[in-house]
């Protein structure tokens, strides 16, 4: 892997001021650029939150989040011109957004999607309009044009582009009306993962990530991917998950692939880990598995 470059993206535009937009500033402060040999590669603030659901996109944000896509994709795009490896610490999933459009730009890409939830979300289903529930749907071209389409680019993802691994929240969504998953989207849900081991998935994952014409794969970590009893300093919770090894095992063979360029971290709350306890095991996880 290349020599590491942090940037801060602590957008919550896709979800409310909960206390994620805190996480660059817990890991960094736990230690995660020194250990990691990273350079710190600047911070993208983001455009004032609003509270309104906008009336023609029924999403939050969607204009702050369209021009933060434009602004994260553009830092992103100088560490990858630099040589760098750029690690995206967030905020929430709609920063996914920017990472992804950084890459359309120089061509095809693939997604390892490592989250507990698909959000794969509609915006009629999402009950509150967060970008955060939808942006997988949104990155593979389904949603509104606002954030579909930017900048004249169209999808940014292929669905066959896509492996969405160590999710548990089927039943959930379904309950809720999400828009199933598409069949030429890949998927490997939790039991996939424990039915043949953490590696072994991964393995299986990015095999499905080296198609005809793509240029590599970006990783995307929601913590939330974590069991919730080891990480429950998320907003959405929900039963089960990975162990911290299993995460440091998938996170190293991924990362270790010469076709990853990229990792982004969203999700993890530094307000309900007063102690930073969670902040110190979760960038010690992040650099055993950014190491190998």
């Amino acid at each position: 892997m290349r020599k590491p470059a942090i940037i801060e993206a602590p957008s919550v535009l896709g979800l409310r001021p909960s206390g994620v937009q805190d996480m660059p500033g817990a890991l960094l402060d736990a230690g995660l650029a020194e250990r990691l040999g990273a350079v710190r590669a600047g911070r993208v603030e983001a455009p004032a939150y609003d509270p309104r659901r906008d009336e023609t996109t029924g999403i939050l944000n969607p204009h702050g989040i369209a021009r933060y896509s434009v602004s994260l994709a553009d830092a992103i795009g100088t560490v990858l011109d630099r040589g760098l490896f750029p690690v995206v610490l967030g905020g929430d999933c709609s920063i996914l957004l920017g990472n992804l459009l950084c890459l359309r730009r120089r061509g095809r890409y693939g997604l390892l999607f490592l989250d507990g939830h698909t959000d794969f979300y509609q915006p009629a289903a999402e009950p509150t309009g967060e970008a955060a529930s939808m942006e997988l749907a949104l990155a593979t071209g389904r949603g509104p044009r606002l954030l579909t389409d930017l900048e004249g680019r169209g999808p940014l993802l292929r669905d066959e582009d896509v492996v969405a691994f160590g999710f548990r929240d089927a039943a959930e969504s379904a309950r809720a009306g999400m828009q199933p998953l598409p069949p030429r989207l890949h998927t490997i849900d939790l039991d996939g993962v424990r039915a043949i081991g953490a590696a072994a998935a991964v393995r299986e994952a990015i095999g499905h990530l080296g198609g005809e014409g793509g240029a590599g794969f970006w990783v995307h970590l929601d913590v939330d991917v974590l069991d919730d009893d080891l990480m429950p300093a998320v907003d959405y919770r929900i039963p089960g998950g990975l162990t911290w090894l299993e995460l440091e095992r998938v996170l190293a063979v991924a990362l270790a692939d010469e076709r990853a360029v990229g990792l982004d971290v969203t999700i993890f709350n530094p307000r309900l880990d007063p102690d930073g306890t969670l902040a110190t095991r979760l960038t010690e996880c992040l650099c055993r598995g950014m190491r190998g």
